[in-house]
């Protein structure tokens, strides 16, 4: 025979847990403010990571091949959701091309596998932390891959003498929210392992904007009229390092493609030990 007494006290702590987890009529959870600076704005300072797979393909991507396939499963690529607002990079038809073109050819084209800096946004997404440290006049942004180091004027913006891999950063606060304005980069970078390229009228405004005590949102407004049809952006969360002793190591990676590059001049193959 039921017991309504049982069923009573059930829909009774049911009801209590409805009542606890929602916020009565009208009331909004508050946002996150986080702590401050000096000089009152958000204190970003830290070692940050990207946890995605954007850096083998910013688009959404099933697993797959990787670029070795005698490396099996170490070079396969893992699956991703993509990064990319709408789910597709806007390319002109000549530039699908090229990107195309890219991606057949990624083992030797790639310029991370020659250990050159990555640029802006890639730098972000690798699977390598970076740090920022935070001043008034400037925010430096230094990276473990190759020991990449930008610096945000933060002062009165100022134009870049040359383009550069890193290109030229100004940047500026809207709230809580460091707004970066990356100019002055070089064609000689890409987006990913994916082939995903640019040209030299490549222009970024990155967005950092603290979301709880060890994340950020970080979004990317990418604008290159040679490559692309239209603006396009990407977003990911970047998470904080809290181990006891996190700190940035040591990935001066030029030492390990100096066989890529040179080993075919050689007059005498290299014997390995």
């Amino acid at each position: 025979m039921r017991n309504p007494l049982r069923g009573w006290l059930v829909r009774g702590f049911a009801g209590c847990l409805l009542w606890v987890a929602l916020p009565a009529a009208g009331q909004t959870a508050p946002a996150y403010r986080a702590p401050r600076v000096g000089d009152g704005h958000p204190n970003l300072n830290g070692i940050w990571q990207a946890l995605n797979n954007a850096e083998w393909d910013l688009q959404p991507h099933a697993a797959g091949m990787g670029r070795v396939a005698a490396l099996g499963a170490e070079d396969a690529v893992p699956p991703d959701i993509g990064v990319v607002e709408g789910g597709e990079i806007p390319y002109l038809p000549a530039a699908a091309a090229k990107r195309k073109e890219n991606f057949a050819n990624r083992l030797k084209l790639d310029p991370e596998l020659k250990c050159y800096l990555p640029g802006v946004p890639r730098a972000t997404y690798m699977p390598f932390p970076f740090q920022i440290v935070q001043s008034t006049k400037n925010i430096m942004f230094s990276y473990e891959y190759a020991g990449g180091v930008r610096v945000v004027n933060m002062d009165k913006p100022t134009k870049p003498p040359a383009d550069s891999w890193m290109g030229w950063s100004n940047g500026h606060w809207e709230g809580d929210t460091l707004v970066v304005d990356v100019t002055g980069l070089n064609e000689d970078t890409w987006f990913d392992r994916a082939g995903d390229f640019h040209s030299d009228a490549l222009h970024v405004v990155e967005r950092y904007t603290p979301r709880s005590a060890d994340t950020l949102l970080y979004e990317a407004t990418i604008e290159d009229p040679k490559t692309f049809s239209r603006p396009w952006k990407i977003s990911m969360p970047l998470y904080r390092h809290v181990e006891k002793n996190a700190q940035l190591l040591e990935f001066k990676c030029v030492e390990f493609v100096e066989e890529l590059l040179y080993g075919p001049l050689r007059k005498q193959p290299r014997v390995n030990p």
